[in-house]
């Protein structure tokens, strides 16, 4: 599918610019149909709870494709921080007591490893240079006292890639498990938990997935056994769920021992029609044609005198650009005004590109950014 076939798919795109897909992706013809689906189930069906709960190993086989796992290595989770908690409270943090993260880390996830010191957890940042972390300052400490390393495969902060693979490479060497974020890069980036190795990986659905806030995905690889059970639990974490038994609690070998209640189906929904239009592309063409949208942005910015935070190295380059502003709230609302969406952070606006977004978006957004430098 070419990009100009798949943004047919959204026609929001046809009266404005949307560059803030790390922040919820573009509204599709698929969501609408798809969300309509599970409102005439309810009509239909009154309380069609086997229809949804079809929804939901739907929503399960088609991630774990997507990444390259088996459906029983996939957990259904409500967002990317309680899949975070899930494998965090299974760790046992009296002799390997080390968690190590990065200053480049959603804080949402770092959070949780932080909530873990009451517990005996000791918690370590490798920290950013020049919009990137090197490998070597994850190496410099992990040791044989570490436990868990976290590692974003693409940080929110400024789309930078992160050397996921060569960390957990290191980590597994150390005896040391690794939890991958990738919730900024799925959708958008190539992901294959057999080539990364990785023991955890969370992704959710709201931002290059193209569905809605309320569903997350945990992959946790097959032979991985918890430290200690799972804290957070409820009746999905069961061996057989409609046992209904209050007396006795059990967990399923698979990844469904993370799960707990319900799963918001509408998010379920959103989450397969977002599911079912990236599994019309190519992964490899969608994200050189994403690449090639962010470089030729931060040739354009760059080259009228913008400030950009991002890696030195164009390889570690990621789905977003990152404008340096002294106002990146005023800078958007600018943005806006063209019917350009951006999203602002901290001390910049980020622009992030989908495979739906084209050359003309790109030469939109650089003129309103010229109209920004008049002001």
């Amino acid at each position: 599918m070419t990009p100009a076939r798949f943004r047919d798919r959204f026609p929001m795109l046809e009266k404005s610019v949307h560059l803030a897909s790390c922040s919820q992706g573009a509204r599709s013809i698929e969501l609408d149909e798809s969300l309509d689906k599970m409102m005439n189930s309810m009509t239909e069906e009154g309380a069609p709870w086997g229809i949804w709960m079809g929804e939901v190993e739907n929503a399960r086989a088609l991630f774990a494709a997507y990444i390259n796992a088996s459906v029983e290595e996939i957990a259904i989770v409500p967002n990317a921080s309680v899949g975070a908690f899930q494998v965090a409270s299974t760790m046992d943090y009296s002799s390997r007591r080390g968690v190590v993260t990065t200053d480049m880390e959603f804080p949402s996830i770092a959070h949780v490893w932080l909530a873990q010191r009451p517990h005996g957890a000791v918690v370590t940042y490798a920290p950013e240079n020049d919009g990137y972390v090197e490998v070597s300052e994850y190496v410099k400490l992990i040791d044989s006292q570490t436990n868990l390393v976290s590692i974003p495969m693409v940080s929110y902060k400024n789309g930078a890639r992160l050397p996921v693979s060569e960390i957990v490479d290191h980590a597994h060497k150390s005896g040391a498990r690794v939890f991958v974020d990738a919730y900024q890069a799925a959708g958008v980036v190539p992901i294959d938990v057999q080539s990364l190795k990785c023991d955890y990986l969370v992704a959710g659905t709201l931002k290059y997935m193209l569905g809605i806030p309320g569903v997350a995905f945990l992959y946790v690889r097959n032979g991985v056994a918890d430290q200690i059970d799972p804290q957070l639990t409820g009746w999905f974490g069961r061996v057989n769920p409609f046992a209904f038994d209050p007396r006795n609690i059990d967990f399923p070998i698979d990844a469904r021992r993370m799960e707990t209640g319900t799963p918001s189906i509408p998010s379920i929904y959103g989450a397969n029609a977002g599911l079912s239009l990236l599994n019309l592309l190519d992964p490899e063409v969608a994200w050189k044609h994403v690449r090639g949208l962010v470089r030729k942005t931060a040739d354009l910015l760059g080259g009228m005198g913008y400030a950009l935070y991002l890696p030195r190295d164009e390889s570690r380059w990621g789905p977003q650009v990152a404008v340096h502003s002294s106002d990146p709230d005023k800078m958007s609302a600018l943005l806006k005004e063209h019917n350009i969406f951006s999203s602002p952070r901290g001390e910049v606006v980020r622009l992030s590109f989908h495979y739906y977004n084209t050359d003309s978006d790109v030469e939109s957004c650089a003129r309103a950014f010229s109209e920004y430098q008049s002001i």
